[in-house]
């Protein structure tokens, strides 16, 4: 008689991961991958980044597996490194935002593309994927917050506990993290 993965618990789920059940790992992926990509495509507002980061969360992750704490949720967890790798992924779009400006003119993509406009006016999907580009606009620490809460559904407390701030930090930072994002898609 098999084990039946989807009725394990995470703790379990991990403990036979690390003793080497590949199936475990899969089980782990199936619960939480939907959750990370999503995550990570509203701090990138880029869905191959967010493939990538979500990629790396669970290597990361399923690499450091020895030291997760099974008394928490995993999703948590995978949540946080996500975060990081996030962090890690707009710093190195900033260095190389840095560089592109070094980049001649002539070789520069062309800034005017008139079929966007008028595509993203058409479309619910264009018009989703601006507010994802004005939300990972936002400062990083008002970013978390907003996709935490409206995107991810999680509590106040739950946010808070993720990202090691007071309620009360949630609260406020939810509160700019809208007030700047409607500052953004009006302006």
């Amino acid at each position: 008689m098999s084990l039946d993965l989807g009725a394990c618990s995470d703790g379990e789920l991990a403990a036979l991961a690390i003793g080497g059940r590949e199936s475990a790992y899969s089980e782990l992926m199936r619960r939480y991958r939907e959750a990370i990509f999503r995550f990570a495509r509203a701090h990138t507002a880029n869905d191959d980044a967010a493939l990538d980061i979500t990629q790396q969360t669970f290597i990361a992750g399923f690499a450091a597996l020895g030291r997760y704490d099974q008394a928490r949720p995993l999703r948590y967890w995978l949540t946080r490194i996500a975060l990081n790798k996030c962090r890690d992924w707009a710093r190195r779009r900033k260095v190389r935002a840095l560089f592109s400006f070094a980049t001649p003119l002539e070789n520069a993509p062309d800034p005017f593309d008139p079929t966007a406009d008028v595509e993203r006016e058409a479309s619910a999907r264009q018009e989703l994927a601006s507010v994802m580009t004005a939300m990972s606009g936002l400062p990083a620490k008002l970013n978390a917050v907003l996709v935490l809460r409206t995107i991810e559904g999680l509590s106040q407390a739950e946010t808070a506990a993720l990202l090691g701030i007071t309620g009360k930090a949630v609260e406020t930072r939810l509160h700019r993290a809208r007030h700047k994002l409607q500052d953004i898609l009006r302006g």
